[in-house]
């Protein structure tokens, strides 16, 4: 495919059910224009927009009615970059969603690339480092984020058994525009009254570690937990919580970095309408925005998009130069993945 035939991929999200959810995220965005994962009740909780994911479906265009990942397959390093590339191959990396939490999430960790890709093989994730930014909260809202002190998986394991985890673990308060990075392999869970956008490699592995005697809605049985897994990757050793402090990328603040790691980076930016933002995609990264407030036009060479809020688009590593205008103030999370 010639480079300029790439164009920005809108993206199709799903609205995913979760015991844990709300009504806020078929408000936000309107459910006729979503496929809702395993529907089964209109009234369900509904905990998670997946907005960009390899299984969703690609709104405009040349490639509108195909999946992400086969629009990957087809131009590889064209679409994802360099970086990727020559680490996954032709698979695109990140997950992004949003959070409605209504009810507290299942303590749980994640396991990083090693053991997924060995232990996990069979399932085609990554290992999952994943990061939120708080869009709203519930006054007195909180997240779990690692241990208070550094342990032992037996003396974790004697503390699951007496229903007492929870004295053991850091519980932070959190606000409107934190931001949150969780490693792979730290414990942690979001409780209730938190809306949030979250960057995550592409991975849905999670192994919980205690759910509040929750029971699944089908089987009427408790959910399932997964201890031994979770005993084999959680990190014991660090019990540091390190907030994200934005970082300036201009001087006016009008592009923030919010947190960086290996596998993505992210930013903020806040438009007005006499400041827009001019860049040009680096041919080593795919790009993702995603609209948190107001609305925008992306404009690059070879056309230009209207995006509300929620939307989010997949930028091709080759794309080249963009500009996005708004009429108002609108703010914009941009995703990347740094060298």
């Amino acid at each position: 495919m010639a480079d300029q035939e790439l164009y920005p991929l809108q993206i199709q999200h799903q609205l995913v059910p979760r015991i844990w959810g709300g009504q806020r995220l078929p408000e936000l965005f309107g459910a006729g224009d979503a496929a809702v994962v395993n529907p089964s009740e209109p009234s369900q909780p509904i905990g998670e927009a997946w907005l960009v994911y390899e299984q969703n479906v690609v709104l405009n265009g040349i490639w509108a009615g195909q999946s992400l990942a086969s629009v990957t397959q087809q131009l590889g390093p064209q679409l994802i970059g360099t970086r990727s590339f020559a680490h996954y191959g032709v698979d695109f990396p990140l997950l992004i969603k949003f959070l409605d939490v209504n009810q507290n999430i299942s303590i749980q960790v994640h396991p990083d690339d090693a053991y997924a890709h060995t232990r996990e093989a069979d399932s085609g994730f990554h290992g999952k480092t994943e990061a939120w930014y708080i869009l709203d909260t519930r006054p007195g809202a909180t997240i779990i984020h690692g241990l208070l002190e550094a342990t032992t998986p037996r003396i974790f394991a004697d503390a699951l058994a007496n229903d007492a985890c929870e004295t053991m673990l850091r519980f932070v308060g959190v606000r409107k525009d934190d931001t949150i990075l969780v490693p792979a392999g730290t414990i942690h869970a979001i409780n209730a009254g938190v809306l949030l956008y979250e960057v995550q490699q592409k991975s849905d592995l999670t192994y919980r570690v205690y759910d509040y005697g929750r029971q699944d809605t089908k089987t009427g049985q408790p959910r399932e937990l997964h201890i031994d897994k979770a005993l084999d990757v959680i990190d014991f050793s660090r019990a540091t919580f390190m907030p994200q402090d934005p970082y300036p990328i201009e001087p006016d603040g009008s592009r923030v970095r919010l947190t960086t790691c290996p596998f993505f980076t992210l930013e903020r930016w806040n438009l007005t309408a006499a400041r827009g933002v001019a860049w040009e995609v680096n041919p080593a990264t795919l790009e993702i925005l995603t609209v948190i407030e107001g609305s925008v036009t992306l404009e690059w060479g070879g056309g230009s998009l209207p995006l509300a809020y929620g939307a989010s688009v997949v930028l091709p590593a080759q794309l080249g130069a963009c500009h996005l205008a708004s009429p108002a103030p609108a703010r914009v999370l941009r995703v990347f993945i740094p060298g």
